[in-house]
This record gives C-alpha cells, structure tokens and sequence, in this order.
C-alpha cells in the first residue's frame, strides 16, 4: 500500500445503473494509495451496480451530492455506464457539483459514459479527452478535443474508454490526485 494519497478524500459520484467495475477498480485503487473515499449520490440508502447489462450488487450511499460541497474533497471519481451519467446529468445538484469541482482544479477521474455528466456542466471546452465511442460526439459537440486513446491527461483531468482500460486509467488517477490542483485548469 502507498501513502500518496494518505489525507486526501476522493468523492465518487454515482446513481443507479452505473458500470461496477468503472466504480470499485478506482476506489480499490485510491484506497490502496491512502485515500479515504465517499460514495455521493442523488438518492439515500443503496445505488444499484451494473455488469453491462445485468444487475451487479448494491452499494451504500455515503452521502447526498445536494448536501455535499467541494471543500470537503480532494479529487472526484465519475464512473460510467448507461443509466448512471444519464440520470445524474439530469439533476442539478449533481451538474452544479461537478461543474465547481471542475472550476476548482481538483482533480477528476472519467471513465466510458461518465462524460456525459461533464459535458452537461459545461466544462469540457477545449479539454482533451476520451470516452466511450457513443459518448465521443456528445464530448465534440461540448467544445472537447476528442481522441481516441487509453487513458488521456489534461491538466488533471483523466479519461478513459471503458472497463478495458481499468488498469491505466487507476495508475492515472493515483498520480494525478497526488499531484492535487491545477490552477491553470479550463473553466
């Protein structure tokens, strides 16, 4: 286990029908490094994991992103799947979040359809980026500089496609959180 991200609390915003593996291979990873991790989401009690298409288990809430501000985080975590991104750029709270955390300069990890959320917050312009291919029109059309590669760094923003590039897109995060803000991050 490292200590690069002892003291540092990564969120981790999610809802229903997120991609499982998008969600417990970073926290694992963060963890692992020292981080202590919160499961934000817009609804209390449990969100509902998936395995692609098939339901995965349950994952208890930490918190609601309503109540949450950024000053109590030091990196944010958005995993994928369909439903999940989808849902959350729905709900204002969860697009306020995102877009102030983006603003701030903490770090960001964002993975497969996570992007969505992003693009929603309008805070992709001029961000170099990947995704999920389907989600790559999204990214364009928001202003992103699209491209198709395994894990991509833009002054700590990390994106990846999806599950398959787990194992980059976990070092990435590590290295990037423990670097911390960038102020010249985009707004």
């Amino acid at each position: 286990m490292s200590n690069a991200l002892r003291n540092k609390t990564v969120a981790i915003l999610a809802t229903d029908g997120f991609e499982q593996v998008e969600l417990t291979e970073p926290k694992k990873a963060v963890e692992q490094a020292g981080a202590t991790t919160r499961l934000l989401s817009i609804k209390d009690g449990e969100i509902q994991g998936m395995h692609h298409d098939k339901p995965g288990d349950r994952f208890k809430v930490d918190g609601l992103v309503a109540d949450a501000t950024i000053d109590e985080f030091d990196a944010l975590i958005l995993p994928g799947g369909v439903a999940n991104p989808d849902t959350l750029r729905l709900d204002e709270a969860a697009v306020a979040f995102v877009r102030d955390f983006t603003r701030s300069g903490k770090p960001i990890g964002v993975i497969c359809h996570g992007a969505w959320t992003m693009a929603e917050a309008d805070v992709v312009r001029g961000r170099r980026m990947t995704a999920w291919p389907s989600v790559r029109t999204d990214l364009r059309n928001a202003g992103a500089d699209v491209v198709d590669e395994e894990v991509v760094t833009d002054k700590g923003l990390v994106s990846s496609r999806n599950p398959d590039d787990l194992p980059a897109f976990c070092k990435k995060i590590v290295e990037e959180f423990a670097e911390g803000r960038h102020e010249d991050r985009v707004s």
